[in-house]
């Protein structure tokens, strides 16, 4: 099992996941060093026998104390911005998919195919097959080419969801009246799982989400 399985993160399939997995490597070096760094200069404190009545300020110090996290935050803002900008960026592709949430269910379409809307409901325990995770199936899965753009479309039919795909770097809300876009590129074939990410009700933790990524051929056949 990779790192990212033993800390019950998924394996990223797509740049922008792989982009967010670096981001957060690159963040904890930055705290783990600030943690580190004001953990000993505290213990040095408790444990030295200096003293100084007559000090009053320390100019040179203060000027230091300053500079110094102004480049650390500098460090951490670059990656995030460049991060901001890669997903907001989307490239055109003429693969589309639309997701539309329900109280409590995913609707799909691929308009471009001319893929009428279908439902895609979680499977219920009593009905699940060997293999399948709870809480997890639906009965009918959306599926998209890999290796290829994909522009996911969502929108709501009733209140506030979020469509959610961890793998991928994927999360927007689904907001009545509003179609939200994001680009999303899947390296790798399989199947991968999400669920809705706003608490949209009673049932919300049962509208899971899953994606099957298939080679081209497949998808067009």
């Amino acid at each position: 099992m990779s790192l990212w399985g033993q800390l019950n993160l998924m394996d990223p399939a797509s740049p922008i996941q792989t982009e967010m997995l670096l981001f957060h490597d690159h963040a904890i070096v930055l705290l783990l060093g600030i943690f580190s760094f004001v953990a000993v200069l505290g213990m040095s404190l408790l444990y030295n026998k200096y003293s100084c009545r007559t000090l009053l300020e320390a100019q040179q110090l203060e000027t230091v104390w300053t500079i110094i996290p102004a480049f650390l935050l500098i460090w951490l803002a670059l990656p995030s911005l460049r991060l901001l900008y890669l997903l907001d960026e989307e490239s055109s592709s003429g693969v589309v998919l639309k997701a539309t949430g329900h109280q409590w269910y995913w609707s799909y379409e691929v308009p471009a195919a001319s893929i009428e809307s279908f439902d895609s409901y979680m499977v219920p325990s009593s009905d699940l097959e060997q293999g399948d995770y709870r809480l997890l199936e639906v009965d009918n899965r959306a599926s998209v080419p890999y290796d290829i753009n994909t522009t996911v479309i969502a929108t709501s039919a009733d209140v506030l969801h979020a469509w959610t795909l961890p793998s991928m770097g994927v999360k927007m809300d689904a907001v009545p009246g509003r179609l939200n876009s994001m680009g999303m590129l899947i390296e790798l074939p399989g199947v991968y799982y999400g669920q809705c990410s706003e608490i949209c009700g009673a049932n919300h933790s049962f509208m899971p989400i899953v994606v099957e990524a298939v080679d081209i051929k497949d998808y067009l056949a």
